[in-house]
């Protein structure tokens, strides 16, 4: 089954299950990225595990589970793997995370979306949809996003004009991704219309996704971060450094996940890490960006 599936079998919200995956209480196994649930093994945890299923249910509905919504980070990934009190993944993009952090189905969300009339990150949106609501927002990393393209960069490219003039078949994120509105932005300002650029017909949903993409001869280019060609051994035309941020409520800032998360990131493993991925600037992690003490 999967999560949907699983949390209509259990007659529960699809946020508890990734609650109970965040804190390995159910019986998973994940297959390509996914969660699956086999059923017989959901019947013998129900069975020898009736007192969880009952705390489950009885969860009060204002504490969100323990779940990272927003946009995909390779540090950030590797890290919540690492420290002790890791959060299950759901990333699918700044906007759509975005979404699911101000309806409470996670308790956080990483974000990096460009307001090209401000060209700041983050912070502009956020005082526009959450109104004044107690929440802040923490400093994860600058990151180095570019254009990632084969190894040797075949087509020669070098600027963002060179997308349209060389006809480079290109591989575009989903509709709200921060690199989707970043793409957009540097276009805009080019002068250059989306329409004269040749796209393959589905977008990625992820940084790895663009890698994957190009390194398999589908797209001849993409934009993500740094971190991610080096990964897929592509060559990589650096255009601009973004700022990713992570979102949280006050409630939560201090809550014991979260300050897990922060005091790993003080670990030399953590720094050396950040120094292999390449692309990342980690000298402000950790800092407010943004802080909303307001609560209406």
């Amino acid at each position: 089954m999967t999560v949907q599936e699983v949390a209509d079998y259990l007659r529960i919200k699809e946020r508890k299950v990734y609650d109970l995956l965040a804190q390995k209480l159910i019986p998973c196994t994940r297959v390509t990225g996914k969660w699956l649930f086999p059923r017989f093994q959901i019947d013998r945890w129900l069975e020898k595990n009736s007192e969880i299923q009952h705390q489950t249910l009885a969860h009060q509905a204002s504490s969100p589970p323990l779940l990272l919504v927003g946009s995909h980070d390779l540090l950030l990934e590797w890290a919540l793997r690492e420290c002790h009190f890791p959060f299950a993944i759901q990333t699918t993009g700044s906007s759509e995370g975005l979404a699911d952090f101000i309806n409470e189905q996670a308790m956080l969300c990483g974000l990096h979306l460009l307001d090209p009339e401000s060209e700041q990150y983050n912070i502009p949106i956020i005082q526009q949809k959450l109104d004044n609501q107690p929440v802040v927002l923490i400093a994860w990393a600058r990151r180095q996003q570019g254009l990632l393209v084969a190894a040797g960069n075949p087509l020669g490219i070098q600027k963002i004009s060179d997308l349209r003039d060389k006809k480079v078949k290109l591989i575009d994120r989903q509709a709200g991704a921060g690199s989707y509105i970043l793409l957009e932005t540097l276009l805009q300002r080019d002068g250059i219309s989306k329409e004269t650029l040749t796209f393959l017909t589905q977008p990625a949903y992820s940084h790895t996704d663009i890698g994957d993409a190009i390194a398999h001869g589908k797209a001849d280019a993409g934009i993500a971060i740094e971190a991610v060609a080096r990964q897929f051994q592509l060559d990589f035309i650096p255009l601009v450094y973004e700022q990713f941020d992570l979102l949280i409520h006050h409630r939560h800032y201090f809550d014991t996940p979260f300050q897990s998360l922060l005091n790993f990131t003080k670990d030399k493993r953590f720094q050396e890490k950040a120094q292999e991925l390449a692309g990342y600037d980690i000298s402000s992690l950790g800092a407010v960006r943004y802080n909303c003490q307001s609560s209406r």
